[in-house]
């Protein structure tokens, strides 16, 4: 069994000064200003189309990325309707030869100190379901079957494709206090990159 942390990675090509002028271009066009475009408006219009609401503009620009978290993160993920998703699946992939090698990976829980008496009770859970699991392959279930003794915190795959007004809404609330642990791990993780990569359209996300 390994443990691992969550993690993530942006699968499309960025290039923000690019995003930002078809942002523009599409906003411009509700006012007829087309004109008024000039070298260094894009970011500034765009920051004012996000402070006067107007939002459905930037959904014409979507980003996808691939999440690397647990089971439990991934099922509130695609609780999300205005997104699309890619997830690895409990029912194809076998873990007794799977691509990270014999036996499961699970997610690393943040909130349990490794060594404390809570970490080693998880351990020792995620342990029997890796054995349980190989157990059933052995006696001839197939992976859509043994699935059924997998954790929540088995590590999972998925790609989530959203346009920016979504991100916005996704960041929003799932960096929000009332998110599980576990998502804001991961979800702040991806507001930073994001407000690093596009000020002018998340740095005014907490």
């Amino acid at each position: 069994m390994k443990i691992v942390a969550p993690e993530f990675e942006i699968l499309t090509p960025l290039d923000p000064p690019s995003l930002l002028a078809r942002l523009e271009r599409a906003g411009r066009t509700c006012y007829r200003s087309e004109g008024r475009a000039a070298e260094g408006s894009a970011g500034p219009f765009v920051r004012s189309l996000i402070r006067r609401g107007h939002l459905s503009v930037i959904e014409h620009e979507s980003l996808s990325l691939l999440l690397v978290c647990d089971r439990g993160v991934s099922h509130e993920l695609v609780r999300h309707r205005l997104a699309s998703f890619s997830q690895e699946s409990t029912r194809y992939v076998n873990y007794g030869h799977g691509p990270e090698g014999r036996g499961l990976v699970v997610i690393r829980p943040l909130f349990f100190e490794e060594g404390s008496e809570k970490y080693n009770r998880w351990l020792r859970a995620m342990e029997a379901a890796e054995a349980a699991y190989l157990d059933l392959l052995k006696a001839g279930a197939t992976a859509q079957e043994a699935r059924t003794v997998l954790p929540n915190s088995l590590k999972t795959e998925i790609v989530i494709t959203a346009n920016m007004r979504e991100w916005r809404h996704i960041l929003a609330l799932r960096c929000g206090p009332a998110a599980h642990p576990q998502m804001r791990e991961i979800m702040n993780l991806v507001r930073a990159r994001f407000q690093e990569l596009l000020p002018e359209l998340f740095e005014d996300l907490p």
